[in-house]
């Protein structure tokens, strides 16, 4: 005989409770000794006429309720119906899931009887995470109250075979599983709940599913209980055709107890007699009434558990994958009970207190017009239906799953109400036009999905032969994951070879799409945006995201002229462009921001939500998990290919006329210039640049700001377009690197008169006042006086304080907070205090920035907007979108300088007048930052590990002339959503001041990318050059890291 050993070893190493282990440990016992749980039919007898609630008469007692504590069990993931979170996350009916209609009747309950009745939650380890996560956001108050939370035990699964713990490798987490509702009772025992209660003075509890909306506390019921003295009380209802094949009560002839026979425990001979309702008449709601003094005589007499009859369901360890080990899970049913309490009872309630969802048939008609919602917040059946709910029976191979369901009704729930039975076979589509009237059965032989619109009364139908979607039709090809696809802050970045091999790219859109759905979006309502910075393979990745995006549900899509739409633009589409019934809901950016482009080099994607930003931490958490485990993608094949060079409208309508798609190319410059025009003074921008003794050039790198500094500074300035240099978009970005900084915009750096250094070089001729440049996908910038450098950290410290001057923020009363990365210099810092600004440091990436922008419309936080924000990697923006902006950056220079300069009879103030002020105001920020591209990753981060496990020894310490005061790693608590950020970078923090960091770099496509920051803090020798200013504390840096160990260098690929 199989020991218990092993799985009480196991469960003990895991913390399980005694009173768990010792309940597990009967119903192993009961397995090993050959009990199947079989409960033969000539054991039984039939329950006679029971008590109906209707029938009773005695009055209400409300004094009872202060005695009682209502609990829902929440342990199901509902994995049989294809989901993977609490199945009461699932959306019942008008937006709201079970969890919510939960939430709503406690508080109503409490309302109605003036009392703050005791709520609880049995969640499992599976549902406690979703289910407490949700309770915090939407119900805070009942999230706060003390002991809401029980947790469910678990058990170990065990092999098919030995009955010994089964083992899963791939995920240990497949070897447990919950015990069953059953596990009520030891859950009390183990977690010390019981003893609390009965020490608090309750006395009964009444126990229902979380998925049974029609099980609220009835104070009739309650009294009844408590005026019969019984010590267990179970809710049934008559059985109809419907219930025929779930778990019915019995008298057991040995000893006379009702007991509870579920459907595993059915001989396969006893089949017909267990589901003739005539004769087994009553079938438990798993509404539960239960006096917690007789529950504790029992536990106690058994010695601290509760003998429950077993439940063998045979699966597999890993639940995905049908060739993993076999093994058995046994469960126990809470209802069993009833057979270890004496002077149980049972009543008969009215189908009203019974509304569960075990299946998909259950859910369309609990969504269906078939059921109302009462102010009490409880599903009961619509009165046009008279009485009796609609038979529905979907095919059971098609519609297993909820997703199959809501593919199903896409288009809306169908009618119900005048339905009387309703049979559907194959694959069809409804919709919110479709009504069922009468008996209605259809047919679909094909494996297209057929749409069935109109009234269908008393028919039967078979739509094999009718026509479908044509063009619009998604096929499903098979796939598997693909490793390497966690996006990083700024997206998914390989080699674009990487990118065109077989289902890359279909891999991860659908990951997404995935994600996004189950996140609460509907792809069907609004507009989805798709754009790129034009690099090699996008014209080809926007065809396929398209056909993908229709055949997950997609109705309408905006799309950049030639493809190109450059992050910032695509955050201003988002939020600006309209009409709001056609607003987009997120957008696909095809861009690697900086890094080079061509099939040899990289390419990238990224998902920007509905408020214009990239897409939060949980979201690519989720789209990550997805590429792991994805099986399938969907894709419109037959769609046609979109003309995206040429503005204009292309409707694609369903062949069954029950669906049409919209792809809308619009011009790529046209929503994010209007808005640039409202944030800017364009005219005193334009009287700057007429000046006879300004002149400017703007480099766009060849990316995809070249057609918005046209559309800026040629069509709406009016200025020559020699202000404009390489500015004609292209794919290789002309076998350059398009990222604005003094190493790789060089042509435009000697432009300027400067060297690569910075320093100013001899030149022949005149030299521009104002120089610029854009990266690849136009979000950064870098800032040029003539023969001038501004270091991006200056650039933001100026903006803020001379921002009052930008409309934008002087007609909102002003700028009220500014934010900059932890690697940026502090001279933003210094600003901030002096204008007494709100001021944040955040870990890099722009999401941090767009929480604070965010913390009043989403959060209902603090608004601090209008907002500043900066990185010291060139890039600089405000809350007018969600990413930095290269050519707002550009042009709120030049409202400054437009500003500084109101009268063109004087001498022009310069770029460097204006920083030179600057520092002999707030002093200045001596500051440099080191990239080492392409390193090895495996060295990197092994030189990063070190330097962390060394931030204790280093604090302290003296290095050369400074003196270590603190060395940590960044880490960030969201002071808007309350979110951690941790291993952020790597500081040393000197006594005076002065910084070291080291980050590792997430935005390369290949290799690793080291980033070195030094700054130094000056008041009085604000003419140094940056080189000598920093010199001793580069030595101590490289020192400190070691890098020349780690990764075989000490030389840098660029110094900004």
């Amino acid at each position: 005989m199989a020991s218990f050993e092993p799985c009480r070893t196991k469960m003990e190493k895991e913390g399980i409770a005694p009173s768990a282990i010792s309940a597990f440990e009967s119903t192993f016992k009961s397995l090993v000794s050959g009990n199947t749980g079989i409960i033969p039919e000539s054991t039984i007898s039939p329950v006679p006429e029971l008590v109906h609630t209707d029938s009773i008469s005695t009055a209400p007692n409300s004094a009872l309720l202060a005695e009682t504590v209502v609990l829902k069990l929440n342990g199901g993931l509902g994995t049989g119906m294809g989901l993977d979170k609490a199945k009461s996350l699932l959306e019942v009916k008008n937006g709201d899931t079970f969890l919510d209609l939960t939430a709503k009747q406690v508080m109503c309950m409490r309302e109605e009887f003036g009392e703050n009745v005791k709520f609880m939650l049995m969640n499992s380890f599976s549902t406690s995470d979703d289910t407490l996560e949700f309770f915090q956001t939407k119900y805070p108050s009942l999230a706060a109250e003390e002991g809401l939370e029980m947790l469910q035990n678990k058990v170990p699964k065990l092999d098919a075979t030995t009955y010994a713990p089964a083992t899963c490798e791939s995920d240990p987490s497949n070897e447990w599983c919950p015990p069953g509702h059953g596990d009520l009772y030891a859950a009390l025992i183990g977690s010390g709940r019981l003893d609390g209660l009965l020490a608090s003075g309750y006395k009964y509890m009444f126990v229902s599913n979380s998925d049974n909306l029609g099980a609220t506390l009835d104070l009739k019921i309650l009294t009844h209980f408590a005026t019969i003295d019984a010590s267990f009380m179970m809710e049934c209802c008559e059985r109809t055709e419907n219930d025929k094949k779930g778990g019915h009560l019995a008298i057991r002839d040995s000893d006379k107890h009702l007991i509870l026979r579920e459907s595993a425990m059915c001989a396969d001979e006893d089949e017909a007699a267990f589901q003739d309702i005539t004769k087994h008449r009553f079938f438990n709601t798993n509404n539960l009434w239960i006096r917690l003094d007789k529950l504790k005589e029992i536990v106690d007499k058994f010695g601290g558990f509760i003998p429950l009859p077993m439940i063998l369901n045979s699966k597999t360890v890993d639940p995905k994958d049908d060739k993993s080990q076999k093994v058995v899970q046994l469960e126990t049913a809470m209802g069993a009970a009833i057979e270890c309490f004496d002077g149980a009872s049972a009543v008969i309630v009215p189908r009203t207190r019974f509304a569960p969802v075990k299946k998909c048939n259950d859910l369309l008609l609990l969504r269906s017009d078939a059921y109302i919602i009462t102010d009490d917040f409880r599903p009961v059946l619509n009165p046009a239906c008279g009485g009796a709910a609609p038979v529905v029976a979907l095919d059971s191979k098609k519609y297993k799953m909820v997703g199959q369901l809501e593919e199903a009704t896409k288009d809306g729930v169908p009618s119900l109400v005048d339905c009387k039975r309703l049979t559907i076979k194959g694959v069809v589509r409804m919709g919110r036009s479709t009504r069922f009237v009468g008996d209605v059965s259809i047919t679909n032989k094909s494996d297209e999905a057929k749409f069935i619109s109109g009234k269908i009364e008393n028919a039967t139908l078979d739509v094999s032969e009718e026509v479908g979607l044509g063009a619009l039709k998604p096929t499903v090809v098979a796939t598997a994951p693909i490793a390497g696809q966690k996006p990083g802050t700024s997206g998914l970045r390989k080699k674009t070879k990487e990118f065109m091999s077989e289902n890359y790219l279909n891999n991860f859109v659908q990951a997404v799409l995935d994600a996004v759905v189950a996140g609460g979006t509907n792809l069907s309502e609004g507009t989805l945006v798709v754009g790129g910075d034009g690099r090699y393979y996008n014209d080809k990745a926007i065809q396929t995201i398209i056909k993908m995006g229709v055949a997950n549900g997609v109705k309408r899509f905006w799309i950049g002229e030639n493809g190109l739409l450059s992050t910032p633009a695509v955050s201003a589409m988002i939020r600006e462009r309209g009409p709001v019934w056609q607003k987009a809901f997120g957008a696909f950016i095809l861009t690697a921001s900086h890094n080079p482009g061509g099939p040899e080099e990289d390419f990238g994607i990224k998902y920007n939500t509905q408020n214009g930003g990239p897409a939060p931490e949980y979201l690519m958490q989720a789209t990550y998990a997805n590429t792991t485990s994805i099986k399938n993608y969907k894709i419109c094949s037959d769609f046609p290919e979109i003309d995206i060079a040429t503005p204009g409208c292309t409707s694609v309508a369903a062949e069954d006329g029950s669906s049409s798609v919209v792809v809308e190319v619009i011009p790529s410059t046209e929503s994010h210039v209007a808005l640039l025009k409202s944030i800017f003074d364009f005219g005193a921008i334009k009287s700057l640049l007429d000046r006879e003794d300004f002149s400017m050039i703007y480099d766009s790198m060849h990316g995809v700001n070249g057609p918005f500094s046209k559309a800026v500074f040629v069509d709406e300035l009016g200025q020559p377009e020699s202000v404009l240099m390489n500015h004609i978009p292209k794919d290789d970005f002309n076998g350059g690197h398009a990222d604005p900084n003094l190493t790789y915009a060089k042509e435009l750096v000697a432009i300027m008169g400067l060297d690569k250094k910075g320093n100013k070089i001899d030149v022949s001729g005149a030299v521009p006042s104002f120089g610029a440049a854009a990266d690849g996908d136009g979000d950064r910038n870098m800032i040029l006086g003539s023969q001038f450098f501004v270091t991006p950290s200056d650039s933001l410290a100026v903006l803020v304080a001379n921002a009052n001057c930008i409309p934008f923020f002087s007609t909102q009363g002003g700028l009220k907070a500014v934010a900059r990365s932890m690697p940026t210099s502090g001279a933003v810092d210094l600003v901030a205090k002096d204008l007494n600004l709100d001021f944040f440091e955040t870990p890099t990436g722009w999401k941090f920035f767009g929480n604070l922008m965010d913390s009043k419309c989403i959060f209902k936080g603090k608004d601090y907007t209008p907002f500043i924000c900066g990185e010291e990697s060139f890039g600089t923006g405000s809350d007018h979108v969600r990413e930095k902006d290269g050519i707002w950056a550009v042009l709120a220079w030049l409202n400054v300088l437009a500003a500084q300069n109101p009268d063109s009879s004087k001498a022009l103030v310069t770029v460097e007048d204006i920083v030179r002020k600057h520092w002999a105001t707030y002093g200045r920020n001596y500051y440099c930052r080191w990239d080492f591209e392409g390193m090895d990753a495996v060295g990197a981060n092994a030189m990063m590990d070190k330097m962390r496990a060394s931030t204790e020894a280093n604090t302290g310490r003296t290095v050369g002339s400074y003196t270590i005061a603190t060395a940590d790693d960044f880490k960030y608590v969201d002071p808007v959503d309350g979110s951690v950020a941790q291993k952020q970078g790597i500081r040393f923090l000197m006594s005076d001041g002065s910084r070291i960091i080291f980050r590792l770099s997430g935005t390369a496509g290949s290799g690793a990318t080291v980033r070195m920051y030094i700054e130094q803090y000056e008041t009085e020798k604000l003419d140094l050059a940056v080189a000598d200013a920093l010199k001793e504390l580069t030595t101590i840096a490289l020192s400190l890291c070691d890098i020349k160990s780690f990764c075989g260098t000490e030389t840098p690929t660029v110094i900004t």
